[in-house]
Protein backbone atom coordinates (compact mmCIF):
# COMPACT_ATOMS: atom_id res chain seq x y z
CA UNK A 1 0.00 0.00 0.00
CA UNK A 2 1.20 3.65 -1.01
CA UNK A 3 -1.27 5.42 1.25
CA UNK A 4 -1.65 6.28 4.84
CA UNK A 5 -4.11 6.70 7.83
CA UNK A 6 -5.49 10.44 7.94
CA UNK A 7 -7.90 11.89 10.39
CA UNK A 8 -10.86 13.42 9.69
CA UNK A 9 -13.40 15.63 11.74
CA UNK A 10 -17.23 15.37 11.84
CA UNK A 11 -19.62 17.73 11.54
CA UNK A 12 -20.07 17.38 15.26
CA UNK A 13 -16.86 17.81 16.70
CA UNK A 14 -15.09 14.13 16.86
CA UNK A 15 -12.95 12.53 14.77
CA UNK A 16 -12.85 9.20 12.22
CA UNK A 17 -10.38 7.58 10.01
CA UNK A 18 -9.63 7.25 6.20
CA UNK A 19 -7.41 6.09 4.21
CA UNK A 20 -5.57 8.46 1.86
CA UNK A 21 -3.53 7.69 -0.95
CA UNK A 22 -1.36 10.72 -3.47
CA UNK A 23 -0.76 10.71 -7.01
CA UNK A 24 3.09 9.41 -8.31
CA UNK A 25 3.27 13.55 -8.76
CA UNK A 26 2.48 14.45 -5.42
CA UNK A 27 -0.73 16.34 -6.12
CA UNK A 28 -3.75 15.97 -8.72
CA UNK A 29 -7.63 16.06 -8.65
CA UNK A 30 -9.14 14.88 -5.79
CA UNK A 31 -11.62 11.49 -5.73
CA UNK A 32 -13.14 10.02 -2.57
CA UNK A 33 -13.48 6.37 -2.57
CA UNK A 34 -16.68 4.59 -1.06
CA UNK A 35 -16.26 1.73 0.67
CA UNK A 36 -18.40 -1.58 0.25
CA UNK A 37 -20.57 -3.30 2.99
CA UNK A 38 -17.00 -4.91 4.08
CA UNK A 39 -15.43 -1.42 5.47
CA UNK A 40 -11.99 0.06 4.17
CA UNK A 41 -10.50 -3.07 4.47
CA UNK A 42 -6.83 -4.23 2.26
CA UNK A 43 -9.14 -4.02 -1.03
CA UNK A 44 -10.50 -0.66 -0.95
CA UNK A 45 -6.86 0.61 0.24
CA UNK A 46 -5.71 -0.97 -3.10
CA UNK A 47 -8.80 0.50 -4.98
CA UNK A 48 -7.35 3.72 -3.58
CA UNK A 49 -3.63 3.40 -4.23
CA UNK A 50 -4.83 2.22 -8.23
CA UNK A 51 -6.79 6.03 -8.56
CA UNK A 52 -3.87 7.36 -7.12
CA UNK A 53 -1.70 6.17 -9.87
CA UNK A 54 -4.11 7.51 -12.13
CA UNK A 55 -3.20 11.42 -11.30
CA UNK A 56 -5.93 11.76 -8.25
CA UNK A 57 -5.41 12.25 -4.31
CA UNK A 58 -8.34 9.47 -3.39
CA UNK A 59 -9.55 9.22 0.42
CA UNK A 60 -11.77 6.28 1.65
CA UNK A 61 -13.31 7.05 4.95
CA UNK A 62 -14.28 4.97 7.28
CA UNK A 63 -17.94 5.07 6.62
CA UNK A 64 -18.93 2.46 10.00
CA UNK A 65 -17.34 4.51 12.30
CA UNK A 66 -20.02 5.36 13.88
CA UNK A 67 -21.04 1.86 14.36
CA UNK A 68 -17.71 -0.28 14.82
CA UNK A 69 -14.93 2.07 14.01
CA UNK A 70 -12.04 0.38 11.95
CA UNK A 71 -14.18 -1.91 11.05
CA UNK A 72 -12.10 -4.77 8.09
CA UNK A 73 -14.11 -7.46 6.93
CA UNK A 74 -13.25 -10.56 4.11
CA UNK A 75 -15.69 -11.58 1.74
CA UNK A 76 -16.72 -14.83 3.16
CA UNK A 77 -20.04 -15.22 4.42
CA UNK A 78 -19.53 -14.23 8.51
CA UNK A 79 -17.71 -10.90 6.77
CA UNK A 80 -21.08 -10.54 4.53
CA UNK A 81 -22.80 -11.11 8.04
CA UNK A 82 -21.44 -8.37 9.62
CA UNK A 83 -21.13 -6.05 7.62
CA UNK A 84 -25.08 -6.28 7.08
CA UNK A 85 -25.28 -5.87 10.65
CA UNK A 86 -23.32 -2.51 10.50
CA UNK A 87 -25.35 -1.36 7.59
CA UNK A 88 -28.51 -1.75 9.35
CA UNK A 89 -27.50 0.18 11.96
CA UNK A 90 -25.58 3.04 10.07
CA UNK A 91 -27.62 6.56 10.39
CA UNK A 92 -27.60 7.43 6.56
CA UNK A 93 -28.17 10.91 7.53
CA UNK A 94 -25.42 11.44 9.52
CA UNK A 95 -23.38 9.36 6.76
CA UNK A 96 -24.29 11.79 4.17
CA UNK A 97 -22.81 14.28 6.65
CA UNK A 98 -20.00 12.65 7.18
CA UNK A 99 -19.62 12.75 3.30
CA UNK A 100 -19.95 16.16 3.14
CA UNK A 101 -16.98 16.48 5.96
CA UNK A 102 -14.59 14.13 4.17
CA UNK A 103 -14.97 15.89 1.07
CA UNK A 104 -13.84 18.95 3.29
CA UNK A 105 -10.72 17.67 4.29
CA UNK A 106 -10.12 16.57 1.01
CA UNK A 107 -10.24 19.87 -0.55
CA UNK A 108 -8.31 21.32 2.15
CA UNK A 109 -5.61 19.00 1.16
CA UNK A 110 -2.26 20.57 0.28
CA UNK A 111 -1.66 17.40 -2.27
CA UNK A 112 -5.45 18.15 -3.83
CA UNK A 113 -5.46 20.39 -6.43
CA UNK A 114 -8.49 21.52 -8.73
CA UNK A 115 -12.19 19.84 -8.60
CA UNK A 116 -13.18 16.63 -6.55
CA UNK A 117 -15.00 13.49 -7.95
CA UNK A 118 -16.39 10.72 -6.41
CA UNK A 119 -16.31 6.81 -6.82
CA UNK A 120 -18.46 3.56 -4.52
CA UNK A 121 -18.58 0.42 -4.54
CA UNK A 122 -21.85 -1.56 -3.69
CA UNK A 123 -23.05 -0.12 -0.96
CA UNK A 124 -20.87 2.85 -2.07
CA UNK A 125 -22.41 3.13 -4.97
CA UNK A 126 -25.46 4.49 -3.16
CA UNK A 127 -23.66 6.79 -1.64
CA UNK A 128 -21.96 7.87 -4.85
CA UNK A 129 -24.98 8.68 -6.01
CA UNK A 130 -26.23 10.28 -2.55
CA UNK A 131 -23.15 12.37 -2.67
CA UNK A 132 -23.78 13.46 -6.49
CA UNK A 133 -27.49 14.73 -5.12
CA UNK A 134 -26.52 16.54 -1.96
CA UNK A 135 -23.30 18.18 -2.35
CA UNK A 136 -21.18 19.60 -5.32
CA UNK A 137 -18.56 17.10 -6.53
CA UNK A 138 -17.88 17.09 -10.09
CA UNK A 139 -18.33 14.04 -11.04
CA UNK A 140 -20.09 11.16 -9.86
CA UNK A 141 -19.16 7.00 -10.81
CA UNK A 142 -21.44 4.34 -9.16
CA UNK A 143 -20.43 0.22 -9.08
CA UNK A 144 -23.49 -1.77 -8.89
CA UNK A 145 -24.78 0.53 -6.15
CA UNK A 146 -28.28 -1.37 -4.23
CA UNK A 147 -30.96 0.60 -3.56
CA UNK A 148 -30.68 3.50 -5.57
CA UNK A 149 -33.80 2.71 -7.01
CA UNK A 150 -35.79 3.44 -3.83
CA UNK A 151 -33.80 6.77 -3.52
CA UNK A 152 -34.75 7.90 -7.16
CA UNK A 153 -36.36 11.16 -5.88
CA UNK A 154 -32.90 12.23 -5.72
CA UNK A 155 -32.04 12.13 -9.03
CA UNK A 156 -33.60 15.77 -9.64
CA UNK A 157 -30.57 17.27 -7.50
CA UNK A 158 -27.98 16.09 -9.50
CA UNK A 159 -26.12 18.84 -10.76
CA UNK A 160 -22.90 16.48 -12.46
CA UNK A 161 -21.93 13.79 -15.02
CA UNK A 162 -22.56 10.81 -13.72
CA UNK A 163 -22.10 6.96 -14.72
CA UNK A 164 -23.36 3.27 -13.38
CA UNK A 165 -21.89 -0.07 -14.00
CA UNK A 166 -23.86 -2.81 -13.29
CA UNK A 167 -23.28 -6.89 -14.19
CA UNK A 168 -26.20 -8.49 -16.34
CA UNK A 169 -26.05 -10.82 -13.46
CA UNK A 170 -26.68 -8.87 -10.62
CA UNK A 171 -28.76 -11.62 -8.31
CA UNK A 172 -28.71 -7.96 -5.97
CA UNK A 173 -29.55 -5.34 -8.37
CA UNK A 174 -32.66 -6.82 -10.41
CA UNK A 175 -32.94 -5.47 -14.22
CA UNK A 176 -36.46 -3.15 -13.07
CA UNK A 177 -34.37 -1.57 -10.36
CA UNK A 178 -31.23 -0.70 -13.23
CA UNK A 179 -34.70 0.35 -15.55
CA UNK A 180 -36.05 2.48 -12.92
CA UNK A 181 -32.67 4.57 -12.64
CA UNK A 182 -32.33 4.54 -16.77
CA UNK A 183 -35.70 6.03 -17.11
CA UNK A 184 -35.17 8.96 -13.85
CA UNK A 185 -32.13 10.29 -15.66
CA UNK A 186 -32.85 9.20 -20.04
CA UNK A 187 -33.05 12.59 -20.58
CA UNK A 188 -29.43 13.98 -19.04
CA UNK A 189 -26.89 13.77 -22.01
CA UNK A 190 -24.04 13.63 -18.67
CA UNK A 191 -25.70 10.05 -17.30
CA UNK A 192 -23.63 7.08 -18.75
CA UNK A 193 -25.10 3.66 -18.23
CA UNK A 194 -23.38 0.02 -18.74
CA UNK A 195 -24.27 -3.37 -18.35
CA UNK A 196 -21.78 -5.93 -18.39
CA UNK A 197 -22.76 -9.42 -19.92
CA UNK A 198 -21.95 -12.10 -17.32
CA UNK A 199 -20.63 -10.11 -14.90
CA UNK A 200 -22.22 -10.60 -10.90
CA UNK A 201 -22.50 -8.16 -8.07
CA UNK A 202 -19.16 -7.17 -6.75
CA UNK A 203 -17.53 -7.82 -10.41
CA UNK A 204 -14.69 -5.20 -9.78
CA UNK A 205 -13.39 -7.02 -6.43
CA UNK A 206 -10.73 -8.74 -7.30
CA UNK A 207 -11.03 -10.68 -3.44
CA UNK A 208 -14.53 -11.83 -4.45
CA UNK A 209 -15.30 -15.25 -6.17
CA UNK A 210 -17.62 -12.96 -8.67
CA UNK A 211 -14.54 -10.66 -9.80
CA UNK A 212 -15.07 -10.48 -13.94
CA UNK A 213 -11.34 -8.96 -14.76
CA UNK A 214 -12.40 -7.99 -18.27
CA UNK A 215 -15.80 -6.22 -16.99
CA UNK A 216 -13.72 -4.50 -14.09
CA UNK A 217 -11.38 -3.41 -17.16
CA UNK A 218 -13.62 -2.14 -19.17
CA UNK A 219 -15.56 -0.06 -16.26
CA UNK A 220 -12.53 0.97 -15.01
CA UNK A 221 -11.13 2.39 -18.34
CA UNK A 222 -14.76 4.30 -19.52
CA UNK A 223 -14.61 5.63 -15.70
CA UNK A 224 -11.38 7.03 -16.03
CA UNK A 225 -12.84 8.60 -18.91
CA UNK A 226 -15.37 10.27 -17.40
CA UNK A 227 -12.86 11.79 -14.60
CA UNK A 228 -10.67 12.91 -17.22
CA UNK A 229 -13.14 14.75 -18.83
CA UNK A 230 -14.43 16.41 -15.77
CA UNK A 231 -11.58 16.81 -13.11
CA UNK A 232 -8.60 16.03 -15.18
CA UNK A 233 -5.48 15.26 -14.96
CA UNK A 234 -5.12 16.07 -19.26
CA UNK A 235 -2.43 13.15 -20.43
CA UNK A 236 -0.82 13.44 -23.73
CA UNK A 237 -1.04 9.57 -24.40
CA UNK A 238 0.13 9.57 -27.73
CA UNK A 239 3.41 11.81 -27.16
CA UNK A 240 3.88 9.36 -24.27
CA UNK A 241 3.94 6.46 -26.40
CA UNK A 242 5.93 8.19 -29.14
CA UNK A 243 8.67 8.99 -26.49
CA UNK A 244 8.86 5.11 -25.45
CA UNK A 245 9.19 4.35 -29.04
CA UNK A 246 11.81 6.09 -29.80
CA UNK A 247 13.64 4.82 -26.62
CA UNK A 248 13.37 0.98 -28.30
CA UNK A 249 13.84 1.94 -32.24
CA UNK A 250 15.84 5.59 -32.38
CA UNK A 251 18.19 5.48 -28.66
CA UNK A 252 17.78 2.27 -28.54
CA UNK A 253 18.40 2.50 -25.14
CA UNK A 254 17.05 -0.23 -22.27
CA UNK A 255 17.01 1.83 -19.02
CA UNK A 256 15.22 5.05 -20.72
CA UNK A 257 12.86 2.67 -22.20
CA UNK A 258 11.83 1.47 -18.85
CA UNK A 259 11.86 5.12 -17.14
CA UNK A 260 8.12 5.54 -19.10
CA UNK A 261 6.85 2.91 -17.65
CA UNK A 262 5.17 1.74 -14.05
CA UNK A 263 7.44 -0.14 -11.65
CA UNK A 264 6.52 -3.39 -12.33
CA UNK A 265 4.92 -3.57 -15.97
CA UNK A 266 4.92 -6.10 -18.18
CA UNK A 267 5.14 -6.74 -22.34
CA UNK A 268 3.13 -9.48 -24.28
CA UNK A 269 3.73 -10.25 -27.64
CA UNK A 270 1.05 -12.04 -28.38
CA UNK A 271 1.94 -14.69 -31.45
CA UNK A 272 5.73 -15.61 -30.04
CA UNK A 273 4.66 -15.60 -25.71
CA UNK A 274 7.99 -13.23 -25.75
CA UNK A 275 8.08 -10.03 -23.45
CA UNK A 276 8.47 -9.87 -20.00
CA UNK A 277 6.50 -9.46 -16.88
CA UNK A 278 7.86 -6.90 -14.03
CA UNK A 279 10.56 -4.77 -14.14
CA UNK A 280 13.99 -7.16 -13.72
CA UNK A 281 12.30 -9.45 -16.24
CA UNK A 282 11.21 -6.84 -18.95
CA UNK A 283 14.72 -4.90 -18.42
CA UNK A 284 16.34 -8.02 -19.39
CA UNK A 285 14.01 -8.90 -22.17
CA UNK A 286 14.20 -5.10 -23.62
CA UNK A 287 17.83 -5.13 -22.81
CA UNK A 288 19.04 -8.80 -24.42
CA UNK A 289 16.47 -9.58 -26.61
CA UNK A 290 14.51 -7.17 -28.34
CA UNK A 291 16.04 -3.52 -28.64
CA UNK A 292 19.84 -5.37 -29.79
CA UNK A 293 17.68 -7.44 -31.74
CA UNK A 294 15.81 -5.26 -34.08
CA UNK A 295 17.21 -5.35 -37.85
CA UNK A 296 19.18 -2.19 -38.33
CA UNK A 297 16.67 -1.54 -41.04
CA UNK A 298 13.46 -2.12 -39.00
CA UNK A 299 11.15 0.62 -39.70
CA UNK A 300 7.69 1.33 -38.28
CA UNK A 301 5.48 2.92 -40.20
CA UNK A 302 1.89 4.34 -38.65
CA UNK A 303 -1.32 3.49 -40.49
CA UNK A 304 -3.84 4.52 -37.92
CA UNK A 305 -3.86 5.69 -33.97
CA UNK A 306 -7.23 5.41 -31.89
CA UNK A 307 -6.45 6.86 -28.26
CA UNK A 308 -8.69 6.27 -24.80
CA UNK A 309 -8.66 7.43 -21.93
CA UNK A 310 -6.42 5.11 -20.55
CA UNK A 311 -5.17 3.51 -23.93
CA UNK A 312 -3.55 3.77 -26.86
CA UNK A 313 -4.21 1.17 -29.85
CA UNK A 314 -1.87 1.62 -32.85
CA UNK A 315 -1.87 -0.09 -36.31
CA UNK A 316 1.53 -0.27 -37.77
CA UNK A 317 3.21 -2.09 -40.70
CA UNK A 318 6.27 -3.27 -39.31
CA UNK A 319 9.11 -3.93 -42.00
CA UNK A 320 12.82 -5.59 -41.55
CA UNK A 321 15.32 -7.12 -43.15
CA UNK A 322 15.74 -10.90 -41.29
CA UNK A 323 19.74 -9.79 -41.13
CA UNK A 324 19.95 -11.12 -37.10
CA UNK A 325 18.22 -13.40 -35.10
CA UNK A 326 15.29 -12.03 -33.98
CA UNK A 327 14.68 -13.39 -30.19
CA UNK A 328 11.53 -11.47 -30.18
CA UNK A 329 9.76 -11.96 -33.67
CA UNK A 330 11.54 -14.74 -35.11
CA UNK A 331 13.31 -17.01 -31.95
CA UNK A 332 15.14 -19.63 -32.82
CA UNK A 333 15.13 -19.31 -36.83
CA UNK A 334 18.93 -17.97 -38.20
CA UNK A 335 18.70 -14.79 -40.37
CA UNK A 336 17.63 -15.41 -43.71
CA UNK A 337 18.67 -11.77 -45.26
CA UNK A 338 15.12 -11.73 -46.31
CA UNK A 339 13.07 -8.61 -46.59
CA UNK A 340 9.44 -8.57 -44.61
CA UNK A 341 6.51 -6.61 -44.21
CA UNK A 342 3.65 -7.56 -41.88
CA UNK A 343 0.54 -5.46 -40.17
CA UNK A 344 0.62 -4.84 -36.58
CA UNK A 345 -1.18 -4.28 -33.83
CA UNK A 346 -0.28 -2.49 -30.18
CA UNK A 347 -2.71 -2.20 -27.87
CA UNK A 348 -0.75 -0.15 -24.99
CA UNK A 349 -2.69 0.37 -20.93
CA UNK A 350 -1.10 3.60 -19.37
CA UNK A 351 -1.55 4.44 -15.73
CA UNK A 352 -1.44 7.50 -15.29
CA UNK A 353 1.49 8.85 -17.30
CA UNK A 354 3.30 5.67 -17.40
CA UNK A 355 2.87 2.53 -19.60
CA UNK A 356 1.16 -0.19 -17.96
CA UNK A 357 1.27 -3.02 -20.63
CA UNK A 358 1.37 -4.01 -23.80
CA UNK A 359 -0.25 -6.07 -26.14
CA UNK A 360 1.30 -6.73 -29.62
CA UNK A 361 -0.16 -9.03 -32.48
CA UNK A 362 0.95 -9.66 -35.73
CA UNK A 363 0.26 -12.67 -37.91
CA UNK A 364 2.90 -15.40 -37.68
CA UNK A 365 1.92 -17.36 -40.72
CA UNK A 366 2.70 -14.27 -43.07
CA UNK A 367 6.04 -13.42 -41.70
CA UNK A 368 7.19 -17.30 -41.56
CA UNK A 369 6.05 -17.53 -45.00
CA UNK A 370 7.60 -14.30 -46.40
CA UNK A 371 10.86 -15.17 -45.04
CA UNK A 372 10.64 -18.79 -46.78
CA UNK A 373 10.36 -20.72 -43.99
CA UNK A 374 7.27 -22.05 -44.32
CA UNK A 375 5.40 -23.48 -47.36
CA UNK A 376 2.12 -22.14 -48.06
CA UNK A 377 1.20 -23.37 -51.26
CA UNK A 378 -1.45 -25.40 -49.70
CA UNK A 379 -2.65 -23.28 -46.76
CA UNK A 380 -4.84 -19.93 -46.88
CA UNK A 381 -1.97 -17.89 -45.74
CA UNK A 382 -1.08 -14.56 -47.07
CA UNK A 383 2.53 -12.92 -47.76
CA UNK A 384 3.42 -9.18 -48.49
CA UNK A 385 0.26 -8.82 -49.98
CA UNK A 386 -1.20 -8.52 -46.36
CA UNK A 387 0.67 -4.94 -45.89
CA UNK A 388 -0.31 -4.41 -49.59
CA UNK A 389 -3.92 -4.44 -48.74
CA UNK A 390 -3.75 -2.37 -45.15
CA UNK A 391 -1.82 0.34 -47.55
CA UNK A 392 -4.87 0.67 -49.66
CA UNK A 393 -3.11 -1.08 -52.55
CA UNK A 394 -5.44 -2.45 -54.94
CA UNK A 395 -4.97 -6.31 -54.50
CA UNK A 396 -7.95 -8.32 -55.36
CA UNK A 397 -9.93 -9.97 -52.45
CA UNK A 398 -11.05 -13.29 -52.02
CA UNK A 399 -8.38 -15.19 -54.23
CA UNK A 400 -7.84 -17.79 -51.57
CA UNK A 401 -11.35 -19.05 -51.77
CA UNK A 402 -12.05 -21.79 -54.02
CA UNK A 403 -15.77 -21.27 -54.58
CA UNK A 404 -15.38 -17.63 -54.80
CA UNK A 405 -16.14 -18.05 -58.67
CA UNK A 406 -18.89 -19.66 -58.38
CA UNK A 407 -21.20 -17.06 -56.43
CA UNK A 408 -20.73 -14.52 -59.38
CA UNK A 409 -23.53 -14.80 -61.46
CA UNK A 410 -25.89 -15.37 -57.68
CA UNK A 411 -27.91 -12.35 -56.33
Amino acid sequence: MSGRAITISSHDGRKFSGYMAAPPSGSGPGLLVLQEIFGVNEHIRSVADRWAEEGYVAIAPDIFWRVEPGLELEYNAEGMARGRSARQKLDLELTMRDIASTLATLRARPECSGKVGVVGYCFGGLLAFLTAARTDVAAAICYYGGGIDAQIAEAESIKCPIMFHWGEKDGAITPAARQTIRTALAARDDAEFYTYRDAQHGFNCDRRESFHPFAAQLARSRSVGLLRRTLGPRLDLSELWDRHCDFEFSVRNPDETMKTMVPEPYVNHIPTLTGGYGFKELLRFYKYHFIPRCPADTKVTPVSRTIGPDRVVDEVLFSFTHDCEMDFMLPGIAPTGKYAEVPLVAIIEFRGDKLYNEHIYWDQASLLRQIGVLDANHLPIAGAEEAGKVRGETIASNQMMPGWKSSADKD
